[in-house]
């Protein structure tokens, strides 16, 4: 019988006994540990003490991006230098880079539940999985990688990029699965339409992530590769790294692994909570991290949080697919919006692609002015362009209240990444 990664819980009361017991442990093991938090909780008067009920992680101090890079090149370690075995740092490419040290346990505790991510995913140790994410100093790499093998599974560490090797070992290898970004499956979907590979390849699953991805996109992937299923994995490195959510066969929300974090959804202006349903940003505090455990860490990743539990009859709670960042928003004459905003939108108009881009300038009249450059899909009437943008451009004023010029252009006429696409180019001045 394969082995299970799944927690044990039969109900959510034994789900919360094991929080409490794990924020207890981090609130005393990083006041004991860690100048940082000792000092940042001395501050707010709180001591290890202090915390008898989930309720009281309300009263403990946020910790944030600027606190990590504060504390470069090992911030919030709660460990002797001695205990750490492993450092990975964000993708970051501007300052200082947020680096966090893992302890042999910490490591241990990342391969289990990335390996339980597959296992949601409904990989086996029979699968092949193709890995085209970065190796290095970031997370993505040996995330994937050594939780495939905590799996059983066979890794195909390609890496990033290198089509034509990716190509060859999806028609040689014959992997069943395929893990990279949304951009870099789009990439690999078409090519792989391009050349005629589809009847010649086994591939069944994506499992991709890293950046948002529309409905359109998905399904076109979907479509291209021929596959039965796609899963969106969540993670970022400050918390361990890719691995710590993923959505079931099911598509009702992201499963996070609540045995490992506390998830609050606050509102980024005024860090009070948002009722379930609506967006807020992604608040996250570990329950057994040892090197650098996070308290109320501020994600900046917008999302939002599921009240109902999920018809596959697993009990670890959801919250809906990354929206965007609290910092990646525009705000476009007097009106804010998230990119996430025009990706819903787009999902819902047909004859277009998945490929977008959105282009801020500022007139000569002192006036900012959106145009919103769209793929439509292939073998599409060019004729129908005009009626196209006529169509998008009204719903982008019905449901995000902002005019926009909409330009319809031929499929693949925009750019393709091996990596995350960038879609936002704000040309305005500061």
């Amino acid at each position: 019988m394969q082995k299970t990664f799944m927690p044990p819980f039969k109900n959510l009361d034994e789900l919360n006994k094991h929080q409490l017991k794990g924020l207890q442990w981090t609130v005393g093991h990083a006041y004991s540990g860690s100048p940082f938090y000792k000092k940042r909780l001395d501050q707010v008067g709180v001591k290890p003490k202090d915390v008898h009920t989930l309720d009281d992680l309300k009263s403990l101090p946020f910790t944030t991006a600027d606190d990590l890079r504060e504390g470069y090149p090992m911030p919030l370690l709660s460990v002797p230098e001695s205990e750490v075995v492993r450092i990975h740092a964000s993708s970051g490419t501007t300052g200082k880079k947020k680096v966090l040290a893992y302890t042999q346990k910490d490591i241990d505790d990342w391969l289990h539940i990335f390996a339980r991510c597959y296992e949601m995913a409904g990989l086996t140790p029979k699968d092949r999985v193709q890995i085209a994410v970065g190796y290095g100093i970031w997370t993505a790499g040996f995330g994937f990688q050594l939780g495939c093998e905590k799996l059983g599974a066979m890794a195909i560490p390609v890496g990033p990029g290198n089509i034509d090797m990716q190509c060859q070992f999806l028609v040689d290898l014959q992997s069943t699965v395929m893990c990279c970004t949304a951009s870099m499956a789009l990439l690999m979907a078409e090519e792989i339409n391009r050349r005629n590979l589809r009847d010649k390849i086994a591939l069944k699953k994506v499992i991709y992530g890293s950046e948002r991805s529309s409905e359109a996109m998905r399904q076109r992937i979907k479509e291209l590769m021929g596959l039965e299923d796609m899963f969106d994995i969540t993670g970022m490195t400050e918390l361990y790294g890719p691995g710590t959510g993923l959505d079931c066969p099911k598509h009702e929300g992201i499963h996070y692994w609540a045995d490992n974090y506390i998830l609050e959804i606050l509102d980024p202006d005024t860090l009070k909570p948002v009722p379930a349903g609506e967006v807020g940003e992604m608040i996250v505090t570990t329950l057994c991290k040892e090197a650098a455990p996070l308290i109320r860490y501020r994600t900046r990743d917008l999302t939002r949080l599921i009240d109902h539990p999920c018809s596959c009859g697993n009990i670890l709670p959801m919250h809906d697919r990354i929206l965007g960042r609290s910092d990646d928003m525009l705000i476009y004459r007097a009106v804010n919006i998230y990119p996430g905003q025009i990706d819903e939108v787009l999902s819902a108009v047909p004859d277009i692609s998945c490929e977008y881009q959105v282009i801020l300038d500022r007139g000569d009249d002192g006036r900012d002015y959106m145009t919103l450059r769209l793929e439509c899909c292939q073998d599409s009437d060019a004729s129908k362009y005009p009626e196209i943008a006529k169509k998008v451009a009204e719903e982008i004023k019905k449901q995000i209240m902002v005019s926009c010029q909409v330009e319809v252009v031929d499929y693949c006429s925009l750019p393709r990444s091996e990596r995350k696409s960038k879609r936002v180019f704000d040309n305005r001045p500061e």
